[in-house]
């Protein structure tokens, strides 16, 4: 198998939709692939970093307080407001001359330990900046054979995800709902103050205790 230098490559996101069938929460996203030459492309085992690029939109004021515990006060934010990891993603792109479009889901937490999800929580409407970039593997038909080589490390696509779809997709997986995980000992203490005051829901237990909270602050 010879080793060549492979054509130029472009990757575009074009599109996303929350999908409403899969197992887990998952957005799809619509993924362009351009090849210059038109040179025949075996497949292309591809990886994306999705990253965050907080500091590449505008914030309402609720928003701004939702995004305390991330950024610390909007004062700050020329410091704190940075990209950040939101998940990895992988696809195989088929057989291709030129231009092949393709899906490529990404599956999804609604776990508020993770800062992604704090994140995106936080935001009310508008969209979402993303950046992809792009790694892998492309084998492409040649002469004499195949050529193997990796995508070039420069090779990324942004793309402003409305806010609408993330809100659909848990919206669809969570109807009017969250998700929120504790260590065992504060579930086990949470489930005995329900079971002993008779509560009827787990929301009914965590209102009590906001409840209780309020009135012992101080005034």
């Amino acid at each position: 198998m010879a080793r060549e230098r492979m054509s130029d490559l472009t990757f575009e996101i074009i599109d996303a939709r929350a999908e409403q069938y899969a197992a887990v929460p998952t957005i799809t996203f619509r993924l362009r692939v351009s090849e210059a030459d038109a040179r025949p492309i075996q497949s292309i085992v591809l990886r994306a970093q999705i990253q965050i690029e907080a500091q590449r939109r505008h914030y309402a004021p609720a928003e701004e307080r939702r995004l305390l515990e991330l950024f610390d006060v909007p004062a700050r934010w020329g410091q704190t407001l940075k990209p950040m990891l939101w998940t990895h993603a992988t696809a195989t792109v088929p057989a291709f001359e030129g231009i092949i479009e393709i899906d490529v889901p990404v599956t999804c937490t609604y776990d508020f330990e993770v800062t992604g999800a704090k994140y995106l929580h936080a935001l009310d409407d508008g969209e979402i900046p993303l950046l992809f970039l792009f790694s892998g593997t492309v084998f492409a038909r040649t002469g004499s054979g195949f050529a193997v080589d990796q995508v070039p490390w420069d090779r990324e696509s942004s793309y402003r995800l409305p806010v609408r779809v993330w809100r659909e997709m848990m919206d669809h997986y969570f109807p009017g709902g969250a998700w929120l995980r504790l260590r065992r000992d504060s579930f086990d203490a949470l489930h005995r103050f329900k079971a002993d005051r008779a509560l009827p829901t787990w929301d009914a237990a965590v209102e009590a205790l906001l409840e209780g909270a309020a009135t012992r602050e101080p005034a």
